[in-house]
C-alpha cells in the first residue's frame, strides 16, 4: 500500500505562485498515472490535472488549463502540481492521488473514482 504525503500548500495573493509536492512511499509511483484533485469549502471534489506514468500525457481542467502544470520526478518518487496566476477561486484543499491498480497506463484520468489511494491533502490560500 503506498503512502503519499502532499506538501508546501500556503497562503499567496491574487496572481502569485506556488508548487505542491506529493511524495511516495512504500511503493515506487512511476508505474501509475497520478492525478491532483481540489476541495473547496461547500464543494465536492473537483479533477485538477493528471499525468500518465510515462509523464507522455497530461491533461487539465478548464479552470486551470495555462496556468498549471503537472509533472512527476520517478527518482524521487515525487508528483508535482506548480500553480501560477492564482487566483481566489483557486482556493482549496489540493490531493494527491494515485491509479494504483491500472501499471503502465498510457491513458489519463479524471474522475476520483479511478484513482485507489490519496493524500491526506494540502491546503492552497489565495488571497485576493
Amino acid at each position: 500500500q503506498v503512502q503519499l504525503v502532499e506538501s508546501g500548500g500556503g497562503l499567496v495573493q491574487a496572481g502569485g505562485s506556488l508548487r505542491i509536492s506529493c511524495a511516495g512511499s512504500g511503493r515506487t509511483l512511476s508505474r501509475y498515472a497520478m492525478g491532483w484533485f481540489r476541495q473547496a469549502p461547500g464543494k465536492e471534489r473537483e479533477f485538477v490535472a493528471a499525468i500518465t506514468c510515462s509523464g507522455g500525457r497530461t491533461a487539465y481542467a478548464d479552470s486551470v488549463k495555462g496556468r498549471f502544470t503537472i509533472s512527476r520526478d520517478d527518482a524521487k518518487n515525487m508528483v508535482y502540481l506548480q500553480m501560477n496566476s492564482l487566483k481566489a477561486e483557486d482556493t482549496a484543499v489540493y490531493y494527491c492521488a494515485e491509479d494504483g491498480t491500472r501499471t503502465y497506463s498510457r491513458r489519463v484520468y479524471y474522475t476520483s473514482n479511478q484513482y485507489d489511494s490519496w493524500g491526506q491533502g494540502t491546503q492552497v490560500t489565495v488571497s485576493s
